[in-house]
């Protein structure tokens, strides 16, 4: 599965459009990780637990747009975006998205 953020593939013809591929996941954040961010945000720097948290956040997303863009027939994704949104104090969701297309033979 070829995933792309613009909206051509180089070298590859796009010769139908299926439908838009999506995936999402609503994480939380937990106790535990709480206490380290609050020590961190007192001192400055990266809330390393919180970017791990984002980083399988979006792993976890990306994984699940592949899995509806290969339920489509699609041999690519292109123009993937993501987006986040806070769902409910402490709890976001990420959300990955972009067109599912066949592409032509090579």
């Amino acid at each position: 599965m070829i995933i792309c953020t613009t909206d051509t593939i180089a070298g590859r013809e796009i010769i139908e459009t299926l439908d838009i591929a999506r995936g999402s996941t609503v994480r939380a954040r937990n106790f535990g990780r709480d206490i380290f961010a609050g020590l961190k945000n007192l001192i400055g720097g990266e809330i390393s637990e919180y970017t791990r948290l984002m980083a399988d956040a979006r792993e976890e997303a990306l994984d699940r747009m592949i899995e509806d863009a290969e339920e489509l027939g699609a041999d690519a994704v292109v123009n993937v975006r993501f987006t986040t949104a806070a769902v409910m104090q402490g709890a976001s969701e990420i959300l990955a998205f972009g067109t599912a297309v066949k592409l032509s033979p090579i």
